[in-house]
């Protein structure tokens, strides 16, 4: 087999990344049999999922399973986004560095795309040092594809937030009605199954302002980097009806993805829905709400379409194998969707490294936002997580480490480093109410001339930086910090459990105001 045939498989979807390499590279690598894409001839696809022939013996964890193949994908973050009280014209514009121009020619839905975009990636933990990490088999970093659902902005807007957001993978717009946000997800399930990217991004919002946007990973990738998974997509398709009878084809796409999944019917409780052009943001909600009930604890949706199923407890350390549940959409239009997706069992109890901090060693603590007053909030809410009863705060290494190698350096900066959460929190809260203390170390880089002392894209500025975590240099690397250095280049996640923290904070105000 030749380089040019080797390539073309690989870009085709037959032939998996590991093996591609190996084959270019002449490494054995004992991998599974790549699994065919299944087609029809109304050009319906359904991507399959190598997975063993009897559910119901799946008595090991997913993480005992997860290396038969590189097309399980695990849905690592879900971002839902509510209509605004104040009404869509409200927007931080300065958080994204438009002006007031600028802004009001996003249009709302463009503008609440972008926010929940923003937000559900800083959720996950994979702006900044995680972003730059995910790269694609030839090492391009923020391999991250963009998939926008529905008629919002036309087919512009993924290219023009995907430049906003500085992702580097494919971006595309899909708009197939009340199906959009099924096949955009189809569509992004592919871009990963080709090695195009590394994550993938599926965003829908309607004209009210409701929907979200999730992250999909390789699940592989997701356990090794510790991304809490919220499901595990097993099969998708998607088709239109031609002049088929509806509810045939309907059968039809929903075999086609059971066998792609090697599932039978009576191991699904599907949650269907039917809806017209109208019902834009349909998709999202399902799929969410769908998501949320696979998670250990939940009913699974009942087959009503409403999830609606009798209550009980979850344990998700028990012998249950896990539980499956599909959706499927029809636009008026004629187009479908469907997606089968799996419950995540871990094979242990999450630890979230909530231990008492150490005594005897420091921490940098390294906040970042895009003006002082966005800085000062996001430290208020920083100090509210951290004496908040109701939840107890991570462990301060846990959280420093989580904070540097997770969010975007911005342009106004702060360094804090301490022992404890209890100082941290007193810090952070007199430096939200404006007042100086020589433990608060901040600058303001927006008019800052010339380039940082570090040339961040050499190789060897990255093993500097990381000799300076290793020896624990924290003076060092505040004030590399504070000169315009991303000191998280040095970094690497450590495999532990994502914490859960505030976001940056985004200041909204009308667009009438100005930016």
């Amino acid at each position: 087999m030749d380089t040019r045939e080797i390539l073309t498989q690989f870009k085709g979807g037959t032939m998996a990344r590991d093996q591609a390499v190996a084959l270019l590279t002449g490494t054995p690598l004992d991998v599974p049999t790549p699994q065919p894409v299944a087609a029809d001839s109304t050009g319906s696809t359904a991507v399959s999922t190598p997975v063993g022939r009897n559910l119901h013996e799946r008595s090991a964890a997913p993480e005992a399973i997860d290396n038969s193949g590189v097309d399980r994908y695990a849905v690592t973050a879900l971002h839902a986004c509510a209509p605004s009280a104040d009404g869509l014209d409200m927007f931080d514009a300065e958080f994204f560095g438009l002006d007031g121009e600028d802004a009001a020619r996003l249009g709302a839905q463009q503008r609440l795309l972008l926010e929940t975009v923003w937000q559900m990636m800083e959720k996950a933990g994979h702006l900044g040092a995680r972003l730059d990490g995910l790269t694609t088999a030839h090492g391009s970093p923020r391999a991250v594809s963009l998939h926008l659902a529905g008629a919002v902005g036309g087919g512009a807007l993924a290219g023009r937030l995907s430049a906003l957001l500085d992702l580097r993978g494919p971006s595309h717009s899909v708009d197939s009605g009340a199906t959009s946000f099924l096949s955009a997800l189809h569509l992004a399930l592919r871009t990963l199954r080709a090695g195009d990217c590394a994550a993938a991004v599926i965003a829908e919002v309607d004209t009210d302002g409701g929907g979200g946007s999730i992250l999909v990973k390789p699940i592989t990738a997701a356990l090794t980097t510790g991304d809490p998974v919220l499901a595990v997509i097993r099969a998708s398709a998607a088709g239109h009806t031609g002049r088929e009878r509806p509810a045939h084809a309907d059968a039809r796409l929903a075999s086609q993805a059971r066998a792609a999944a090697d599932l039978e019917t009576t191991d699904i409780v599907v949650e269907e829905s039917e809806a017209g052009d109208a019902q834009a943001a349909l998709g999202f909600s399902a799929f969410a709400r769908t998501v949320r009930q696979l998670t250990p604890g939940a009913p699974p949706p009942g087959p009503d379409g409403h999830g609606v199923a009798p209550p009980h407890r979850r344990d998700p350390q028990g012998s249950e194998p896990a539980r499956i549940a599909a959706l499927r959409a029809r636009d008026a239009s004629g187009t479908s969707g469907y997606v089968i997706l799996e419950e995540h069992l871990p094979t242990g109890p999450e630890t979230y490294a909530t231990e008492p901090d150490a005594e005897d060693r420091d921490e940098l603590f390294l906040l970042s936002a895009p003006t002082p007053r966005h800085l000062a909030e996001t430290a208020r809410l920083f100090a509210g997580r951290l004496t908040d009863r109701a939840d107890a705060p991570p462990a301060l290494a846990a959280l420093a480490h989580a904070l540097r190698i997770g969010r975007a350096a911005m342009a106004c900066r702060l360094a804090v480093t301490v022992r404890h959460r209890g100082e941290l929190a007193r810090l952070l809260d007199r430096f939200a109410e404006g007042a100086e203390d020589p433990a608060v170390r901040h600058a303001d880089l927006r008019e800052q001339s010339g380039r940082p002392p570090l040339v961040e894209e050499l190789e060897e500025t990255g093993a500097y930086l990381a000799a300076l975590w290793r020896g624990h240099h924290l003076e060092a690397l505040t004030r590399l910090w504070l000169e315009g250095v991303d000191v998280s280049r040095g970094e690497q996640p450590t495999g532990q459990k994502l914490l859960v923290l505030p976001g940056t904070a985004m200041l909204r105000r009308p667009l009438s105001c100005g930016a």
